[in-house]
């Protein structure tokens, strides 16, 4: 705070605010090619229930595009339940029409086919012993790691997706050769955005910011 000259915290935590709102392009591309797609629960001490809702626990859509063996360009995004109607809505804002898709067995995938895509549904039969969807185990875990270490938890659910449009944008350019110019161009968005005033931001958490236990 001090080497930026921020004279308060709460000046600080808007500006960080901005800038996660800054991270996300309007009609930023969608991935293409071949995903795996799962959901993760965030938060919360006990499994949580598929397809209905969890206390104290948020769902998380997780895309992630395979080059090769490992995870090329991800899309992280909060979802109500892991019903067809939200599972479908994520991946259509997410994922081009023609791409291969590779989910697993749950019903709330059944209709991708219909959309357009090329549905493959994963079977425990097929990998005996491994993960179904490895490289989307593998986001899940970073990202909680994330949320755990450089956050230590402290991540109101209201404000989960746009920690989640942060962890996208430095996930996708963690092997970027031009820091600076990401950073630059950052602040530009930033700039450029409608001004976002801390009571804005704090309004719609007051009296029920509960934490997310990692």
């Amino acid at each position: 705070m001090r080497v930026l000259g921020l004279g308060s915290y709460k000046t600080a935590w808007t500006w960080l605010h901005k800038l996660r709102r800054a991270m996300v392009r309007p009609g930023r591309e969608r991935l293409a090619g071949t995903v795996q797609v799962d959901e993760t629960f965030i938060g919360g001490t006990r499994p949580g229930k598929r397809g209905r809702g969890a206390e104290g626990k948020t769902l998380v859509l997780i895309v992630a595009k395979e080059n090769g063996k490992a995870v090329g360009r991800i899309r992280l995004v909060k979802i109500p339940d892991a019903s067809s109607k939200s599972l479908e809505g994520a991946i259509r804002e997410t994922v081009d029409p023609g791409t291969q898709v590779k989910t697993d067995g749950w019903k709330g995938y059944n209709g991708l086919g219909a959309l357009g895509y090329d549905h493959k549904v994963v079977r425990k039969s097929e990998d005996v012993g491994a993960n179904l969807l490895p490289l989307c185990h593998r986001v899940a875990s970073l990202l909680k790691r994330w949320l755990g270490g450089t956050h230590q938890g402290a991540v109101s659910h209201e404000h989960l997706a746009y920690y989640l449009d942060e962890y996208t944008f430095r996930f996708n350019r963690r092997t970027s050769r031009s820091r600076g110019m990401l950073l630059y161009r950052l602040l530009q968005n930033a700039v450029a955005m409608e001004p976002v005033r801390f009571k804005e931001i704090s309004l719609s958490v007051r009296g029920r910011n509960h934490k997310i236990q990692t």
